[in-house]
């Protein structure tokens, strides 16, 4: 016999709760482990594919480890240190590139040289933040991320866990799924296969979609000759997962550095501008269609709303998991609004015996 609703209200709700104090109280301790179970859920369908191929699990694992750790390194030599580098002089030069813009605004609006303007105070105060906390804070950012213990954390407690997790994945969902209570494994199964196929769809697909695009890019940029090209590439990719954001920051970083690069040289600029055009033609018209599809069900303010409260609450760790709670929270949202439309709040005493007599008398 099945629990009554509101036993099985209450336990689900401590459920929850728990959830949240252990995102709140071991948020820094769970960072790998967090990591790792989101990169072996992305690689376990290519695990899969392995396996089918004839590998065994374990030697699957072990080849796409291979791999990851080959790119890993290839990263770490050629594009990480160059993406470091330009992010510092990208920071340094911004008091200079936004002195430049404030001159060339005063040339074309002669009312802005009034120093008690509004505007201009504005500027002016925008110019010495820039230069009196720009540098520290992207230096402290990079000197707190390249720590020992981040490195650490990052470079061998992260893959150890993802090594693992992804040898054992399968076996996993089997135990998880025995410990399913009997009367409700079968609606917790379609449910749990729903969130699957938003979290595939969205995570896997739009991760390869951000990564195709930031590289295209960052190499487009770099080939023009933009600079600070790679780090306006990798940033307008990072966060092309919310729809038209990273195009139209991306594309406007981009074309703000090319106005005072190539100033007068309107081809460049126009270069530029073109990039962004097609990539996020590109995007809309083949990437996100063929690898994410039109059934994912994440709006865009959904996605900003849920990243904004978990990172807020939990901090990096909240914005990490934002993206897949936030799917689980749709799917099951829609799953009990379908149930509430099934049911006789929704449809009412008569509903049935309205529709008889209204298929009756169309007959």
């Amino acid at each position: 016999m099945a629990l009554p609703v509101r036993d099985q209200v209450t336990y689900w709700s401590i459920a929850g709760a728990a959830l949240l104090a252990v995102l709140w109280f071991l948020g820094d301790v769970l960072l790998p482990f967090v990591l790792g179970g989101a990169i072996a859920y992305c690689l376990d369908p290519i695990a899969d594919w392995l396996e089918r191929l004839g590998l065994s699990r374990i030697a699957a694992t072990i080849v796409i480890t291979a791999v990851a750790i080959l790119l890993f390194i290839v990263l770490v030599l050629a594009v990480i240190p160059t993406l470091v580098n330009q992010a510092i002089d990208l920071v340094r030069t911004a008091p200079v590139l936004v002195q430049n813009f404030t001159a060339f605004l005063t040339e074309r609006f002669p009312s802005l040289a009034d120093t008690e303007s509004t505007v201009r105070q504005s500027m002016d105060d925008f110019v010495v933040t820039l230069r009196a906390r720009g540098a520290e804070l992207i230096e402290q950012v990079l000197a707190s991320a390249l720590s020992f213990l981040n490195v650490i954390v990052l470079i061998v407690l992260v893959p150890v866990v993802t090594f693992y997790l992804l040898l054992d994945w399968d076996r996993m969902v089997a135990r998880v799924d025995a410990l399913l209570p009997r009367d409700h494994a079968p609606t917790i199964r379609g449910i749990a296969r729903d969130i699957d196929k938003t979290l595939a769809s969205f995570i896997r697909g739009q991760g390869t979609v951000c990564v195709i695009l930031g590289t295209y890019y960052a190499v487009a940029l770099m080939l023009v000759g933009l600079q600070f090209g790679l780090v306006v590439g990798f940033v307008a990719g990072l966060i092309t997962f919310i729809p038209y954001v990273g195009a139209i920051f991306g594309g406007a970083l981009a074309i703000g550095l090319a106005l005072f690069q190539f100033w007068g040289e309107w081809g460049w600029i126009a270069a530029v501008a073109a990039i962004f055009m097609f990539g996020q033609f590109v995007e809309g018209n083949i990437l996100t269609p063929n690898l994410v599809g039109s059934s994912v069900g994440l709006h865009p303010v959904w996605l900003i709303f849920a990243l904004s409260v978990f990172g807020t609450l939990f901090g990096f760790v909240g914005m990490l998991v934002a993206v897949p709670l936030a799917a689980m929270i749709g799917v099951v949202a829609r799953f009990f609004i379908g149930q509430y439309k099934q049911g006789r709040l929704y449809r009412g005493l008569h509903r049935e015996d309205g529709d008889s007599d209204g298929e009756s008398g169309a007959g």
